[in-house]
């Protein structure tokens, strides 16, 4: 009779190896469980749900510059005046219709009017993103692709520069805002109340981001652009059309963004350099995850709020970008490519 072999040993060396290669994943995730199971002891549900609707507005904003790094290798640093130009358009578009729907008295068109706002930042966002790529990144890409990473990068600085002052000369250094875009009182959800402009924020991060996958996941587009990523050359030769992918991908990030300062007008009001916060911690979370690591930058939005909030709720508010900061370079230190160790081909080929 043939001797029964045992699995058990095989599996458990398996396991082992699996998180001795995942070590920073591994780490990540207990750090972040401890970390939110000591938020919810101490700030309760309110923080907690503050966590959850903070991080969905990061995930939004950080995916966008994740896939512009990871599909035409731009280390976007104009990324945050795409926020900005959403919240301009959602206020010179809201302000204006929600006067008329509110003569009305429609409560469907009083309701309908911030959604109106952010699909309008939405659309300028894109086709924003259209002029910026054909004006500014696809000359540069057809003279030359030497030190494309370094020069992608002065230019975005460049970009961000000549976007911001050159809103300051148009619209002044003035705040533009609005107290909330719906007029209803909040929600109770576990016994803590918050804003409905909130929850609908979320939702719409939510919904975008999920829209997004699917789109690239399931559709002939979205393989191309992560076929873009992956191989340009191999793109190329099964007949991939990569200028409109870059700017089609351009298009979409800047779009996103867009959204992400339109839907969070309540909280950043419109003013010229209202971008660089989200900026800041968009970067945050696209580098502890993995430049180029769309999927990545969802959960590391996330990582990020529950750094912000715990060093609110611990240390205290003055320190919330500090800490994130050291976190980040602490997580770079022991793992360069970040915590999923996703790696871009575009910087090595550099």
């Amino acid at each position: 009779m043939a001797k029964e072999t045992s699995t058990a040993p095989t599996t458990t060396v398996n396991f082992i190896t699996w998180i001795k290669d995942n070590l920073p994943v591994v780490i990540v995730t207990i750090f972040s469980i401890i970390l939110f199971i000591m938020i919810g002891f101490e700030g309760g549900p309110p923080q907690l749900l503050n966590v959850i609707v903070t991080g969905c507005m990061w995930a939004l904003l950080a995916t966008g510059l994740a896939l512009v790094f990871g599909v035409m290798n731009i280390p976007h640093f104009a990324h945050g005046e795409s926020f900005m130009v959403g919240a301009y358009i959602a206020y010179f578009t809201f302000t204006p219709l929600n006067k008329i729907f509110l003569a009305t008295g429609s409560k469907f068109l009083i309701y309908l009017g911030p959604f109106l706002a952010i699909i309008a930042a939405g659309l300028a966002g894109s086709v924003l993103g259209i002029i910026i790529e054909k004006l500014v990144f696809a000359p540069l890409r057809h003279r030359t692709k030497e030190g494309w990473i370094m020069n992608a990068f002065l230019l975005t600085v460049g970009m961000s520069f000549v976007l911001t002052n050159g809103t300051t000369l148009a619209m002044g250094p003035n705040f533009r805002g609005i107290p909330r875009y719906f007029d209803v009182p909040s929600v109770e959800i576990m016994g803590a109340f918050i804003a409905v402009d909130r929850i609908v924020a979320a939702i719409i991060s939510l919904v975008t981001i999920g829209l997004l996958w699917f789109f690239l996941r399931w559709t002939k587009l979205g393989r191309a652009i992560r076929a873009v990523s992956q191989d340009e050359t191999g793109a190329q030769l099964v007949g991939i059309n990569l200028d409109f992918i870059q700017t089609f991908t351009f298009s979409l990030a800047t779009g996103m963004a867009a959204i992400s300062g339109a839907s969070l007008l309540f909280m950043f009001q419109a003013y010229p350099t209202v971008g660089l916060t989200p900026l800041y911690f968009a970067w945050y979370v696209v580098m502890l995850v993995g430049l180029g690591n769309v999927a990545g930058a969802i959960v590391g939005g996330f990582l990020v709020a529950l750094l912000q909030s715990g060093t609110q709720l611990f240390i205290g508010l003055s320190w919330q970008s500090v800490v994130p900061t050291a976190i980040m370079v602490l997580v770079l230190m022991l793992a360069p490519s970040g915590i999923f160790g996703s790696e871009v081909k575009g910087v090595q080929e550099q």
